[in-house]
């Protein structure tokens, strides 16, 4: 029988499917597998390379299989995609992973430790109590807005509207008072909750060495500092700040072709959280510069000399490489 070299693995709920091929890339089983089935297959095949698609589960499944002796690679879903041959079904997906990863071209995503998982879970945490803050509030504004009380939008100016729906001597009906009194009580829990994360972030950055460096950049912070260290791969993994970027969405879309080189908008194809992230730490260096200039020269000669700054501080210390370039 030929030795399989390459099992690629369609990750489900309860069902997988894997595919096997050899060094040359034909195939040499097909088979569906049950969840409790996955560990015990893979422990009676060789070592060899194992790919998945990098989606919920796959760093888990990569750490579990990988203790059994195989390479485990993971690959993003957008690369594998152009391997799937007309019909989409599970044993097609499974084929197009295996192809996939025998490609020597083919990019990977490293697999992740459960420290490095269980670092990131606080900033999806803090996501989605800004997101539930940012609908009560805006909840709010509209309910208040049909009595005609309007303040100046953001998260500042919402007190002015807990105060009209608190005070007695406001003309608000008691019927919509009880009913925003519900929503002005889950918006300040929801408050509550994010400083405790936010006290937590800067925590972890003051007791990082790695976050404090970066915190010495201009426009960066315990939050943006902790979620770089936490989100992103490896500094090792880039070549340069440019690999970077493009890693995290902010390089252009190109669609050149006969020699026009025709560029669109930023890909967005990364990192979500740490892509916004790095824009609002890059858009606050800017407005601050073009509020305080420290020149003579103007706004654009504080830009300048921010970028020496990131300069000296990259020359220092490799981990600053990649967040160079999305400023610079």
């Amino acid at each position: 029988m030929t030795e399989v070299s390459t099992i690629g693995l369609d990750l489900a709920k309860n069902v997988f499917q894997a595919h096997g091929a050899d060094a040359a890339g034909a195939p040499v089983f097909r088979r569906k597998l049950r969840r409790d089935q996955v560990l015990a297959f893979f422990a009676s095949q060789p070592s060899c390379v194992v790919a998945m698609e990098a989606c919920p589960g796959a760093h888990h499944w990569g750490r579990e299989i990988g203790k059994l002796g195989h390479t485990v690679k993971l690959i993003a879903p957008a690369y594998v995609k152009p391997f799937v041959k007309r019909q989409k079904n599970d044993a097609a997906d499974a084929e197009a992973i295996c192809e996939a990863a025998q490609r020597p071209t083919m990019r990977f995503v490293a697999v992740k430790s459960e420290a490095k998982q269980a670092s990131a879970v606080i900033f999806r945490t803090r996501d989605v109590l800004v997101g539930q803050r940012t609908q009560l509030i805006n909840a709010i504004r509209g309910h208040l807005a049909e009595y005609g009380q309007i303040v100046p939008q953001g998260p500042a100016h919402v007190e002015r509207l807990i105060a009209q729906i608190e005070d007695p001597a406001s003309d608000l009906p008691p019927a919509a008072r009880a009913s925003l009194a519900v929503l002005v009580g889950t918006l300040r829990h929801l408050q509550e909750q994010t400083a405790a994360l936010d006290a937590e972030i800067a925590a972890r950055a003051k007791a990082d060495d790695t976050a404090r460096r970066l915190m010495s950049v201009p426009g960066i912070g315990p939050l943006i500092a902790t979620a770089i260290e936490a989100l992103a791969p490896p500094v090792e993994t880039f070549r340069s700040g440019r690999d970077f970027a493009a890693w995290v969405g902010l390089t252009p879309v190109q669609r050149s072709t006969g020699g026009k080189e025709r560029l669109g908008r930023t890909s967005r194809m990364g990192e979500r959280t740490l892509r916004r992230l790095l824009i609002i730490a890059a858009s606050a260096v800017v407005r601050w510069a073009k509020i305080r200039p420290r020149s003579p020269k103007g706004w654009f000669a504080v830009i300048i000399r921010e970028w020496r700054v990131w300069r000296v501080l990259i020359s220092s210390n490799s981990t600053l490489v990649s967040a160079w370039s999305l400023v610079t």
